[in-house]
C-alpha cells in the first residue's frame, strides 16, 4: 500500500535536466510494477507546475537542474504538495549537499550510481512514507544532521506531549496521512496539531518546522 492506504500504483515525477536520465529511471520504475510514472520535468519551473499539476505520491529529484537553488526547490515543493516524497537523486554526495537536502524537507538521498533495484526500492519507501539514503551516506548519516543523543531537556517546552509526538514524526518526513496512521489520529486532528505547532513554533510552513526540527536533533528515532 502508498502512503495514502491505498493499494493503488505509486505516482511517481521525475525530475532531471538529462533525458537519458530519466528514460533510464523511467524504464526502471515502468519494469518494477507497482508505481506510475506520471510525468517528467527538465527545468525548475517544470518541476514546479508537475508538481502542482499532479501531487506525486514521489518526486525523484536531481536538485542541479539549473542556476536556481535545488534546496530551495525542496522547500517550494513541499509548500505546494506537503504530502509529496522528495528522494534526491544526486551525481554528489558530500555532506553539504545531504545535510542541506534533508534540511530543506527531502524523505530520501540516492546517488546515480545506485543499482536499478536501490533506485526502485528508494521511490517505494519514500512513497510509503519512509526515510531512505544512499548505503555510501548511512553510515555518517548520524554525524551529518545530528543524530545521538536526545538532549536532556527536550528543546521546545512550549509544546505539548502529543504535538511533540507529532512534531518527531513530521521531521522524520512523515507526511499528515502515516503521522495520523502511526498515532491512531484522525487526519483533521494531526492538521490541527501541525497548525498549533507552526503557531508555537514561530513557522510559517512545513519546510521551516522541519529544518528547526532536525536543527535540534529530532525525527531520527522516528524515522527507524
Amino acid at each position: 500500500m502508498n502512503q495514502h492506504g491505498s493499494s493503488t500504483p505509486l505516482t511517481v515525477l521525475l525530475a532531471d535536466a538529462q533525458p537519458a536520465v530519466r528514460q533510464g529511471v523511467r524504464s526502471m520504475v515502468e519494469a518494477s510494477g507497482g508505481a506510475l510514472v506520471v510525468g517528467e520535468a527538465g527545468t525548475t519551473g517544470e518541476v514546479l507546475a508537475a508538481t502542482s499539476r499532479h501531487r506525486p505520491d514521489v518526486l525523484v529529484l536531481d536538485p542541479q537542474l539549473d542556476d536556481s537553488s535545488g534546496m530551495r526547490m525542496i522547500s517550494q515543493i513541499l509548500r505546494l504538495a506537503p504530502d509529496t516524497g522528495v528522494l534526491v537523486f544526486s551525481a554528489f554526495d558530500d555532506d553539504r549537499a545531504v545535510t542541506a537536502a534533508f534540511h530543506a524537507g527531502a524523505r530520501g538521498y540516492l546517488v546515480k550510481r545506485a543499482t536499478a533495484d536501490q533506485i526502485v526500492r528508494g521511490i517505494h519507501a519514500v512513497g510509503n512514507g519512509e526515510a531512505i539514503v544512499d548505503r555510501t551516506i548511512a553510515a555518517r548519516l548520524g554525524t551529518l544532521i545530528g543524530a545521538g543523543p536526545r538532549p536532556r531537556s527536550y528543546p521546545f517546552p512550549q509544546l505539548s506531549d502529543r504535538e511533540r509526538e507529532v512534531l518527531e514524526h513530521l521531521a522524520a518526513g512523515r507526511s499528515n496521512t502515516v503521522i495520523a496512521r502511526e498515532l491512531a489520529l484522525a487526519s483533521k486532528t494531526v492538521s490541527n496539531r501541525i497548525s498549533g505547532i507552526f503557531g508555537k513554533l514561530g513557522v510559517a510552513d512545513r519546510a521551516q518546522a522541519i529544518v528547526l526540527a532536525r536543527d535540534a536533533g529530532l525525527g531520527h528515532a522516528a524515522a527507524r
